[in-house]
């Protein structure tokens, strides 16, 4: 199937928030399939790229996550505490790099080998960051702190090592319950990895 460019003209913007990250509203014109344009309206927010790893021990057979809170998942009725990878914004560095730092900052392991996986956009109905997935094997002697993030930035992880069945079950219990948490698990499933 080839890829086709969307056609838009894009007739307003307005800031609606700039405050944690940036809320905008646009109306533009889309062009259908059938050739019609058609005028429509979207609310969305840019909060940047970010990147996300797991780590994993392929010859003890666990992974590393963290918990921590997230205020949106709390007033959607859950009980706030996300089981999750490691993950963080872009913030002008590449990927790959921003990852190293994410990994030693909340988990307290110093990574040198990651591998990149793929590219997602995990909410593309109305937040524009896409993710940049990866993973890489960790070792005892890689534990360079204990982890737990930045307090000035708000951060307050725990850091999980888990096996790899436990991480499963946790899934299907409904205690992991994040998207790119599920997806790097199941990654590492589906090529044998562990």
């Amino acid at each position: 199937m080839p890829f086709k460019h969307a056609e838009i003209r894009i007739q307003n913007c307005q800031i609606l928030s700039d405050d944690w990250y940036t809320l905008k509203k646009y109306t533009f014109d889309f062009q259908r399939r059938d050739g019609e344009w058609q005028r429509q309206n979207r609310e969305v927010y840019d909060r940047d790229n970010g990147a996300t790893i797991l780590l994993y021990n392929r010859q003890q057979r666990t992974v590393v996550l963290t918990r921590q809170f997230r205020f949106p998942t709390y007033v959607n009725g859950y009980h706030g505490f996300l089981i999750e990878t490691s993950a963080g914004l872009l913030d002008n560095l590449d990927p790959e790099s921003r990852i190293k730092v994410e990994a030693e900052e909340e988990t307290g392991y110093r990574i040198t080998n990651v591998q990149k996986v793929f590219e997602a956009f995990m909410s593309p109905g109305s937040v524009t960051e896409k993710l940049f997935f990866f993973i890489a094997e960790y070792h005892a002697h890689d534990r360079a702190s204990s982890g737990g993030g930045i307090k000035a930035e708000g951060e307050d992880i725990e850091v999980l090592e888990m096996p790899l069945e436990q991480a499963f079950g946790a899934i299907d219990d409904g205690l992991i319950a994040d998207g790119k948490t599920i997806m790097l698990l199941q990654y590492i499933a589906l090529k044998g990895m562990l």
